[in-house]
């Protein structure tokens, strides 16, 4: 359990249950920094053994991350951080904008993020064959390239290099959760996945977003991802060659 208690703007009492290697936790965290709501407990689930808290708070998917605000809460990653804009107006710049059109944007870049960059991602791992695994690595760098083009048009709109416009927003915490997973994957799969040849201004935002104070002070380290990849796939190797040795018997 960890105890978040740095001075900043008062939230009544917050909790956060979560899992440190989730990219989904990872956009609360950040969200939660930002809006300077760092007076908040954090919450480490055993996934593979999940708590009644956990299940009680979330009955219907029994995941993180949730936010218990007050003894209430609420779960999903971006609804939390909507919430965040509603509980906490005061609280640091809005996510979302005001504007009906831009917000609408928005939502639909950040599901765009969940829909179809995160599932064509995972795919590249989940493939059995090789050209299911270049199908996989196409659609994802497809899905970069539509993000570099809609960051292309919020700097054409007046943005300073965030999706958000000004400073960070609703779709860079969408995007950004899945920076350090995404750098982790690297060195498995040979693939660079933001590449500053093909994606200049999206390559230049990763490093925008890694070196905010809200970012760094959620993230984890890539190196600690990648041990943690590389045990679970040690692990998957040993329950294949058992499963092969019984096959044999």
């Amino acid at each position: 359990m960890e105890s978040q208690n740095d001075t900043g703007v008062g939230g009544g009492e917050m909790k956060v249950l979560g899992a440190w290697a989730s990219p989904f936790v990872l956009r609360v965290r950040v969200a939660l920094h930002l809006k300077g709501l760092v007076d908040y407990e954090y919450v480490e689930q055993d996934l593979a053994e999940k708590s009644e808290l956990l299940v009680a708070c979330n009955p219907v998917h029994k995941k993180v991350p949730v936010l218990l605000h007050a003894g209430k809460p609420v779960c999903e990653s971006m609804l939390i951080v909507e919430y965040l804009d509603d509980a906490f107006p005061g609280a640091g710049r809005a996510f979302l904008p005001a504007d009906p059109h831009a917000r609408a944007v928005a939502r639909f870049w950040a599901a765009y993020i969940d829909g179809q960059l995160l599932s064509s991602w995972l795919a590249i791992h989940a493939t059995t064959t090789e050209e299911e695994k270049a199908d996989a690595v196409a659609r994802t760098l497809a899905a970069v390239d539509a993000l570099e083009g809609a960051l292309a048009e919020a700097e054409r709109s007046g943005g300073k290099g965030w999706f958000g416009g000004e400073s960070e927003g609703f779709v860079d915490i969408a995007l950004g959760g899945f920076v350090p997973a995404i750098q982790a994957s690297e060195p498995s799969t040979g693939l660079r996945i933001v590449d500053p040849a093909r994606n200049p201004r999206l390559a230049a935002w990763v490093e925008r977003f890694c070196a905010l104070d809200a970012a760094r002070a959620a993230m984890p380290t890539v190196d600690r991802l990648v041990e943690m990849g590389k045990k679970r796939i040690a692990e998957q190797e040993t329950v294949s060659a058992a499963g092969e040795g019984r096959h044999m018997n």
